[in-house]
Parts: structure tokens; sequence; C-alpha cells
């Protein structure tokens, strides 16, 4: 049986102590989490509940989903709320990674974008407590206990082990940086949001003397820039973001790893999931199908992928 932390074990925290430890639950030296990436195909969502299945019936510390619809379904409160009543069907501790696909793709009745007010009621119904989904039920620090970024509900932490876990709302979609003209008081906002939770994350994990901090992100900050077009450059929405990982990830002593939702690609067909390391920053995709790490944090590697026969859906 899975073990609950009841929420009167929590301690109230305020935003003047969000660098203070958080309830950090215990574990062995060595274990597991799993990580569903995009398991909502057009509007069919048994991959999802499949995975959700699979990923309860093994032994795993927790699990973190990337996107809960697909970029054709509506962005209705009715699927949001389908959405969540599944997520907290889970008996794994379930934690939620913002992706492109659940806001940032939304149109209104007009066809017009609806990304704003989409990701304001996602925050809404999705990040309002201090606990994960499932039943499972791990305490998570938000970086909306700072008054300056109150809305940023879906920037989160935890702790397990000696390993520092977060998430981090950079969508695939070019880290959401419109093209067009002033329209992109979203995208600076976030940048700025984004900056100081990563500055934040580096401090408290040097301040514990964590071996490692893994990241859950929707896009790939290190991945290929947007491709040039005949008239213009299209701007690289993770250029700040990228240099910022790695200018905090030379000044620490552990272990980085940037968990992402996309997959490269060689000639059409998909690479193996692996981790790519350069130096002590690692970032692996998870593409298709729900993945399994293994941590072993006594060893210098820490992280390794499970077979990919004990993690497809």
């Amino acid at each position: 049986m899975k073990c609950i932390v009841h929420a009167a074990v929590i301690l109230t925290l305020s935003a003047s102590c969000l660098l203070a430890p958080a309830l950090a639950v215990a574990a062995p030296p060595d274990f597991s989490f799993g990580i569903i990436n995009h398991a909502v195909k057009n509007s069919d969502e048994s991959m999802l509940r499949r995975a959700i299945t699979e990923t309860d019936a093994d032994n795993l510390a927790f699990v973190v989903v990337n996107g809960i619809k697909s970029p054709t379904e509506d962005c209705s409160d009715a699927l949001y709320g389908q959405r969540r009543d599944l997520l907290n069907q889970a008996q794994n501790g379930l934690i939620m990674s913002l992706a492109a696909s659940d806001w940032a793709l939304c149109k209104d009745e007009a066809q017009q974008s609806d990304a704003i007010e989409r990701l304001s009621r996602v925050r809404e119904m999705f990040y309002g407590g201090e606990l994960s989904f499932g039943a499972s039920k791990l305490p998570l620090l938000r970086q909306s206990l700072t008054a300056k970024f109150r809305s940023y509900t879906e920037n989160a932490r935890w702790e397990f082990g000696n390993t520092l876990f977060a998430t981090v709302n950079l969508p695939a979609n070019n880290n959401h940086f419109l093209q067009s003209g002033g329209r992109n008081s979203e995208f600076e906002d976030r940048l700025i949001a984004n900056r100081n939770w990563l500055q934040h994350l580096f401090a408290y994990a040097a301040l514990k003397k964590s071996g490692a901090i893994v990241f859950f992100t929707d896009g790939n900050p290190f991945g290929p820039p947007p491709k040039r077009s005949f008239l213009r450059t299209q701007r690289d929405g993770f250029s700040e973001t990228r240099r910022l990982f790695s200018e905090l990830s030379e000044k620490f002593r552990g272990r980085v790893l940037i968990v992402h939702g996309e997959m490269s690609k060689t000639s059409g067909e998909k690479q193996p999931n692996r981790i790519a390391w350069t130096g002590n920053l690692g970032q692996v995709g998870v593409g298709d199908k729900w993945l399994k790490i293994n941590v072993h944090e006594a060893s210098a590697q820490i992280f390794s992928v499970a077979a990919s026969d004990q993690s497809k859906p």
C-alpha cells in the first residue's frame, strides 16, 4: 500500500520562507520515477489512462505528466475537469507539468488566440493546492509563494532522497514567443519569473547540498533554434533560458538533468531515449511514451533510463 502524506503534516509556509527547507519524502538510496508525455492523441485519452495504470503498478517514487490534452481538443472547462479527475485517480503521487497544448494553442469561438485566459484557468483548476494529484500525496512548494510571482503556480518543487525536482513552464512552441510585434507580454513576464525560479532552485540545492536537480519542461531549451524564413529570422524563444541553465549548472557541484517532452529525429526516425551529457548537465526527451528513470544517488552518474520494454504504454 502506498503511503499517503496528509495535509496536516505540511508546514504552513509564507513567501518569506520560500528558501526554507521543504518537507522531503524519505527515500531509499535507489528509487525510480516516471514521466508520461503527451499521452492524449486527438480526443483519445485511452493511452493516458493506460499509462497511469501501468505506472501505478510499478514501484515509482512519483510520476510527472506532461500535457493533459492534445492540440486538436477543445480547451473547455469540462475537458479540463475531466482530465483533472483522471489525474486524481492515480495511486502514485502525480505532478502535472504544463505543456503548450494545454493552453498556448487554445482559440476562442472566433478562432482568435485564447491562450492567456486559458492559462489563467488551467492554473486555477490544476495548481491550487500544496499537494500532488493521486493517492500518494507529495508536498509541493510553488513559486507563487513569492508575492511578485503569485500567478506562477505551475512552477513547483519537491524533494525525494537527496535530489531536488522541479517543473518549469517552458512551452514547446518556441517558448510561446510570438513573431508579431507587441504580443509578447506573457513571454517576457514568464522569462523574468523563470529566471527567478531557476536562480532560487540552484541556490536552494546548493544550500541543502543536494546531489542533483531534475527539471521537467515541455520544450527542450537545448534543442535546435527555429529555422530561418526567406524574409526574416525567427527569434529563438529559449536562448535566455538555455544560457541561464548553462551558467547555473557550471557553478553547481551536483548533476543537473532536464527531462523535456520533445524527441530528436534523424531522417524521420526517433532516436532511443538516452541522457545526453555535457559536463554535469544532461537532457533527455521522453517522446510519445512513458519513460522510467532510475536514480542511484550513490553513483557518479546518478541517473539512468530504464529499458524501453518497461516504459512503453
